[in-house]
């Protein structure tokens, strides 16, 4: 019976550890078919959008290379561009924007984005996109989120409203094999979940990007995804700008109700800032 049971024991771990290397190997694979042909440095497009419309709203976008617009053809097609446009549209107001995202960063890296934004500068709005590389670098959840919520709360000290686009949902990314992809979904879309929890009890809003935007990169990957099929493409950062704007806007007060898939904050219940 011991060695019956003994056996049984073996055989889970050398199971594991099979799929551990399996894992491992599609992994290798996953990232020899994306390489990196956009290189790692993102379009600029910080400027003052729209500066006919005179006294400017500034924009602050951190987070990832989402954030950081790579994959965009043009500075005015990246994710920060984008939003800075629909604000200035909607708002009658130019718009600032500040972009300090960077490629490749984690949720550990918003404290230095943060950092570079001189005290007493003051920021209307700071959207984050960050968690794709948590995943693949296997940073646990807990960390992430509480990354995030120090970034959120560091922000809305400086009187900055925060608008976090949660991680994406992995199951669209083509060059990743299977079962690394499903599992990959599934730990996205964990992680998601854990940001739109963190976000609003420190009293960001939340956008959902895999039930926002999600459906129309699964649907149509060849127009949404850039060359690496990784990152989104020009038209994928127009449909991620559409899925956040709503946030954005309500945030600065310019509209009561937000779409399916938007969350707001119950700032009765918050803490005071201290």
């Amino acid at each position: 019976m011991r060695s019956a049971l003994f056996g049984v024991g073996l055989g889970a771990v050398l199971g594991v550890l099979g799929v551990r290397t399996l894992l491992r190997r599609q992994a290798a694979i996953a990232r020899r078919l994306i390489g990196k042909p956009l290189g790692e440095q993102a379009l600029d497009a910080d400027r003052v959008w729209r500066p006919e419309l005179g006294r400017a709203l500034h924009l602050v976008v951190m987070g990832d290379s989402i954030a950081a617009g790579l994959g965009a053809d043009k500075p005015k097609h990246t994710l920060g561009a984008r939003l800075a446009k629909g604000m200035a549209k909607a708002t009658g107001r130019a718009v600032r924007l500040t972009t300090l995202a960077r490629v490749g960063a984690e949720s550990s890296d918003l404290a230095e984005q943060i950092a570079r934004v001189p005290r007493g500068v003051r920021v209307d709005v700071a959207v984050i996109v960050v968690g794709g590389n948590d995943l693949t670098h296997r940073v646990p959840v807990a960390d992430s989120v509480a990354h995030l919520r120090s970034a959120i709360e560091a922000m809305r000290l400086r009187g900055a409203e925060v608008v976090v686009g949660t991680c994406p949902d992995l199951r669209a990314l083509s060059p990743v094999p299977q079962p690394l992809r499903t599992l990959g979904s599934r730990a996205s879309r964990q992680l998601a979940l854990a940001q739109q929890e963190a976000a609003l009890a420190a009293g960001a809003r939340a956008v959902s990007l895999a039930t926002v935007a999600g459906p129309f990169f699964e649907a149509a990957p060849d127009e949404m995804f850039s060359v690496d099929r990784f990152h989104p493409s020009s038209a994928g950062y127009r449909r991620t700008a559409k899925a956040i704007l709503p946030s954005v806007l309500a945030a600065l007060g310019q509209d009561e109700v937000v779409p399916f898939g938007h969350h707001v904050p119950d700032l009765d219940l918050l803490p005071p800032l201290q």
